[in-house]
């Protein structure tokens, strides 16, 4: 692995680690690492830097939807176009073309349930494009960006045995 690849690896594993943390674990120097990182960012391939949250944790209540999309492309719009109108909402937190069944993949956030099947309803469902919207609420999370949230023992499901 590159040392780019390998700084690369290390902050999605962290990203609070410092340039003297990355510098030891790569065997670069403070400084290799500076310019790395700063080639990295300038390239676009370093995006950002978030935290990763447990909403249920904390007292802010959070919302959160998988919306499939499908749509109808005609000679003048394309995927990128449709896109571009989508991830200006800052309600959408990401969203990707897929294969399969439908064709955008977009995660949703809001404060209560009313107030993400509004934003569907009156803002994405209306693009002339869009021809249908399946929303499948969040109702727990386990796993978010490779962290782990539960430990798992608190299932409320009886075990079945056979």
């Amino acid at each position: 692995m590159s040392s780019r690849g390998e700084i690369l690896a290390l902050l999605l594993e962290n990203a609070r680690y410092t340039t003297e943390d990355l510098a030891r674990q790569t065997d670069l120097s403070e400084a290799e690492v500076d310019a790395a990182i700063e080639e990295l960012e300038a390239a676009g391939v370093i995006k950002g830097y978030q935290a990763v949250v447990d909403w249920d944790e904390t007292d802010d209540e959070r919302v959160r939807a998988h919306v499939e999309l499908n749509v109808t492309l005609d000679r003048e719009t394309s995927y990128a176009d449709i896109a571009e109108r989508i991830v200006k909402f800052p309600q959408v937190q990401s969203l990707r073309l897929v294969s399969g069944d439908y064709d955008f993949d977009m995660t949703v956030e809001g404060e209560s349930m009313r107030e993400v099947s509004h934003f569907i309803s009156d803002k994405v469902a209306p693009i002339p494009e869009i021809t249908q919207t399946v929303t499948h609420y969040i109702m727990d999370s386990y796993k978010e960006q490779g962290i782990e949230f539960a430990d798992g023992d608190d299932d409320d499901r009886l075990s079945v045995s056979p």
